[in-house]
C-alpha cells in the first residue's frame, strides 16, 4: 500500500497489454460486453457479462452518471486562400463562437490565419497557448451544432483505427448536454432497458456533468506522479442531486459512480465534510493512492491505459498491487481493452 512519504514513480503503473486486445468496435448490443466483478473484501474476481450488473446493484444504491454528450468535434478543412490542409479537435466552448482546440499541422495556424470546413464555418485563430492549442472564432450562418453534425466526425481516441459507422454509438443513451471531447466510456454498456431494471430493483439513478477533454486521456510525462497536471475540465452537480447523494450517504446506502469522470465529479464537488452542494466550475482534480474518498463507495469502470490518470484512479479506489492483479488476469482472460472494451465492477 502507498503512504504519503513514498514516492511513486509513473512506471508503477504500467502493464503489458497485446495489442489485440484493444476494442476497435463497440460490443453489440452494448450490454452484452464483458463484466468483470472484483470484491474487495474477499479479493475474489468474477467474470459475467455486463447485463449481469442488476445481480450485483441492490435496493437504495445510488447509480451516478456522468450526462454529457460528445460532440462531433474532429473536423477537416483547409486554409483560406493557399488550400494547405488542417485538422481540428474542439476541446472547450469558451463563449458562442469561441472555442479552445488543437490542431495539425500548426505551422500553418498563425495568429490571424483562417480555415474554411466546408462552406458553411469559418475559423480563425485568434492566440496560442503555450502547449500548442489554440482560440478560434468561428464563424458561420444559422446554429453551430447543426452545421457541426453536418462537418464533424466523432474524435475517437488515436487507438480505435476502425471508422466508427453510427455516431451515436460514442455516446451513452442517456447522454444529454453537448460538450465533451470523449466519452464518458463506463455508461456506454448501458441500454434503456437495462438502466429500467436497476430503477425497477429500487436502484436512485442520478446525473451530474463532467465535459470530458482531452487532459483526462494524455499521457503521463513525468517521472514523478504527484508532479502531473491534470487540465482543466467543467462539471455541475445540481440541487437535487446533491440531496439524493447526500441522503444515500447519511444512511449508510453504496454511492456507485459509473466511470472516472462521475468519480471526479463528486469528489471535486464535495466539502471537506464529504457534503455535496447545488454547484458548478472547472476540475483539475488528479486523484491517485493514497487519496481518501469523500463520496464514492464503489466504481463501474472500462480497462484504463498503461501509465494513465485513470489506472492511477482507480489504483485510489483498491491498492495498485490489486488492480495490476486485476489487469493482469482480464489480459489472460482476454477481455477487451478501453473506450469501447468491457468493464469492471469494483464492490
Amino acid at each position: 500500500m502507498w503512504t504519503a512519504t513514498k514516492k511513486m514513480k509513473t512506471s508503477d503503473f504500467y502493464y503489458d497489454l497485446p495489442e489485440g486486445l484493444i476494442a476497435q468496435y463497440p460490443a453489440e448490443p452494448r450490454d452484452s460486453s464483458r463484466l468483470l466483478i472484483y470484491d474487495r473484501k474477499t479479493k475474489s474476481i468474477t467474470h459475467k457479462h455486463f447485463y449481469d450488473i442488476v445481480d450485483y446493484l441492490q435496493k437504495g444504491d445510488v447509480l451516478v452518471v456522468n450526462n454529457t454528450k460528445v460532440l462531433p468535434a474532429r473536423i477537416y478543412g483547409a486554409k483560406e486562400h493557399t488550400g494547405g490542409r488542417i485538422e481540428f479537435l474542439l476541446l472547450k466552448r469558451l463563449d458562442l463562437t469561441h472555442w479552445e482546440v488543437i490542431l495539425k499541422p500548426g505551422r500553418i495556424a498563425k495568429v490571424g490565419a483562417v480555415f474554411c470546413f466546408g462552406d458553411k464555418l469559418k475559423a480563425r485563430v485568434e492566440s496560442i497557448g503555450e502547449d500548442g492549442s489554440r482560440i478560434v472564432e468561428f464563424i458561420y450562418d444559422g446554429v453551430f451544432e447543426t452545421i457541426l453534425a453536418e462537418v464533424g466526425e466523432m474524435p475517437l481516441p488515436p487507438y480505435i483505427k476502425q471508422k466508427l459507422q453510427d455516431k451515436t454509438r460514442y455516446n451513452t443513451v442517456y447522454s444529454k448536454v453537448d460538450g465533451s471531447a470523449a466519452a464518458p466510456t463506463a455508461g456506454l454498456h448501458f441500454t434503456k432497458e437495462l438502466i429500467d431494471k436497476v430503477k425497477a430493483k429500487g436502484v436512485e439513478f442520478v446525473e451530474v456533468l463532467l465535459h470530458v477533454g482531452l487532459g483526462t486521456f494524455r499521457p503521463v510525462k513525468v517521472d514523478d506522479v504527484t508532479q502531473h497536471h491534470m487540465h482543466s475540465e467543467y462539471y455541475a452537480v445540481s440541487k437535487n442531486a446533491a440531496e439524493v447523494i447526500n441522503k444515500a450517504k447519511a444512511d449508510g446506502r453504496r454511492v456507485i459512480c459509473v466511470g472516472t469522470t462521475s468519480v471526479r465529479t463528486l469528489e471535486s464537488a464535495a466539502d471537506k465534510n464529504g457534503l455535496l452542494h447545488e454547484c458548478s466550475g472547472n476540475t483539475e482534480i488528479f486523484i491517485y493512492p493514497p487519496y481518501k474518498f469523500k463520496v464514492v463507495d464503489n466504481l463501474i469502470t472500462n480497462f484504463h491505459l498503461p501509465e494513465s490518470t485513470l489506472i492511477m484512479l482507480v489504483s485510489a479506489l483498491c491498492s495498485r498491487e490489486e488492480i495490476l492483479e486485476i489487469y493482469r488476469t482480464a489480459v489472460k482472460e482476454k477481455y477487451r481493452f478501453f473506450s469501447f472494451g468491457d468493464a469492471m465492477f469494483i464492490k
